[in-house]
């Protein structure tokens, strides 16, 4: 057993596992809690474990010998996020037209996405380094992560902090693809497809603009362009904003 928990083919089949696991609950029960990508990373972790304490090992180790094989599953994260560029391509004049008032609308709920997140990190008496790995969370996970390393100064810091930075992003796609319907019709949303789109794709990233899809061709155009900009956003904003908080 420990030779097999010791390649990458133990990585990946976890990983696949635990989310066809987290498929089949939500295709019987499609409520918030059973999710896949919810119970994908609770059951995950529940049986990491188990694991560490049946062969008593460190669950560090445990979760090393899985990144090993994860890590060739995240690798097909980017193409997949760049492959959101086809609904924006196809309205892209849409896009043109547009261009201002989204850019200023995402700018600026990003800035106060921001001030919230650091006041409630403060109000919850939340760590420097939780505090540091909160802010980067509006961006998709692979533009997330790494900026969050970054900021909490590399090292161990950083793979902490990467670590509960994926964490936040995921919930936040698993609350807006279970509840983001319910979201959209009672802010007013369900009536303007270009402020649906943004809507998704700022608040659930990958998943949300997958939902936007579903809906329609243009609020999956508009979620794609908000997760390209909220990612230059974040690329640019906020280390900038660590620094003046004081965080960095």
């Amino acid at each position: 057993m420990m030779i097999f928990l010791n390649t990458q083919f133990w990585g990946i089949f976890l990983t696949i596992f635990v989310y066809w696991i987290g498929q089949k609950l939500f295709k019987k029960y499609p409520i918030f809690i059973f999710q896949p990508l919810f119970i994908g990373m609770v059951l995950g972790i529940t049986i990491l474990i188990c694991l560490a304490g049946l062969f008593e090992e460190p669950i560090s180790v445990l979760y090393k010998q899985y990144k090993s094989g994860g890590d060739l599953i995240f690798w097909f994260l980017s193409p997949a996020t760049m492959a959101f560029a086809v609904p924006l391509y196809k309205k892209r004049e849409l896009v043109k037209k547009y261009w201002l008032k989204i850019t200023s609308t995402l700018m600026l709920g990003l800035t106060i996405a921001l001030f919230l997140i650091f006041f409630l990190s403060k109000l919850f008496g939340l760590s420097k380094l939780a505090s540091i790995a909160m802010l980067p969370q509006a961006a998709t996970t692979a533009i997330a992560l790494p900026i969050s390393a970054v900021i909490a100064g590399g090292g161990q810091s950083g793979t902490v902090a990467s670590t509960i930075t994926a964490m936040a992003v995921i919930v936040n796609a698993v609350v807006i693809y279970a509840l983001g319907d319910k979201l959209i019709r009672w802010f007013n949303l369900d009536k303007d497809p270009i402020g649906l789109g943004l809507s998704f794709g700022t608040a659930g990233h990958a998943i949300g603009s997958a939902k936007a899809i579903e809906i329609g061709e243009t609020e999956g155009a508009m979620a794609s362009i908000s997760m390209v900009i909220i990612g230059l956003i974040v690329d640019l904003i906020v280390p900038i904003f660590a620094k003046l908080v004081g965080l960095m």
